[in-house]
């Protein structure tokens, strides 16, 4: 069975900016996957009593070496939100960025044989106090970084059953064909990340209910965010992003090709 995309699937995600694979992920794998996140926080949180605090409009960051750790808003401080790189924290998920499923679709939407990678990241919404993530574009982040910024897709890897209740991933469907939108100008640190709500129409907002071991792969321009986990279920995802061949990755500026 081939997992390059098909021709519909193809013009489903030129289009609309976004596609869902289903069920990629046996619910063995998804098991042995969650017990990989889960030791890759305990071992994020054990370095990061040795790494550089900072905040950005109050909200706690750690940076461990070439790794950053975000923290939920207070009162939840102590709760790891983001951990970006992840891969190296565990050797599972350095496995996983070279997963077929994964990079074999990657390769049909860059349309190379060849690819490395750009980043990953493991995004937590513990029960209860899983903060959400506001409407925002990855390109703004990447495109001081980046010469080829609209050569960066991403895959969001659900490892638990994800709808409204728990924050589930939100797209602005067709919102990356306009490139890099203008961010908010609110006067905060981090305001210019978040899209200008002018600038796209939140009707068009898909909201992608999914069960574990699903996959949506996602263009680096489309808007996108979530809303907080209210639930007493966890929802936690890998998203991981690909490149050209012979790219240095984001923070660690070293090469990481996909065999």
């Amino acid at each position: 069975m081939s997992l390059f995309l098909s021709k519909k699937e193809n013009n489903f995600y030129v289009n609309e900016g976004y596609l869902v694979r289903e069920n990629q992920f046996t619910t063995n794998e998804v098991d042995s996957l969650r017990k990989a996140l889960e030791r890759a926080v305990n071992s994020a949180e054990e370095k990061a009593d040795n790494g550089q605090v900072y905040y950005l409009d109050k909200k706690k960051f750690v940076d461990v070496g070439h790794i950053t750790l975000q923290y939920e808003p207070q009162p939840n401080d102590n709760v790891l939100r983001v951990i970006e790189p992840a891969h190296s924290l565990d050797k599972e998920l350095s496995s996983l960025i070279k997963d077929k499923r994964i990079t074999d679709p990657v390769r049909s939407i860059l349309e190379e044989e060849d690819i490395s990678l750009w980043t990953d990241k493991l995004n937590l919404k513990r029960p209860g106090n899983g903060s959400g993530f506001g409407w925002h574009q990855d390109s703004p982040y990447w495109v001081h970084d980046n010469k080829n910024v609209d050569l960066l897709p991403n895959v969001y890897l659900s490892l638990d059953d994800a709808d409204k209740a728990n924050g589930c991933f939100r797209v602005i469907r067709a919102s990356h064909k306009e490139g890099c939108l203008p961010g908010t100008s609110n006067g905060t640190q981090l305001g210019g990340f978040y899209t200008d709500p002018s600038c796209f129409n939140e009707t068009d907002a898909v909201d992608i209910r999914i069960k574990a071991g699903s996959l949506v792969f996602f263009n680096q321009h489309i808007v996108h965010g979530s809303e907080p986990n209210l639930s007493d279920q966890q929802r936690r995802a890998y998203i991981i992003t690909y490149q050209p061949k012979d790219q240095p990755m984001l923070k660690s500026g070293v090469i990481n090709n996909i065999n």
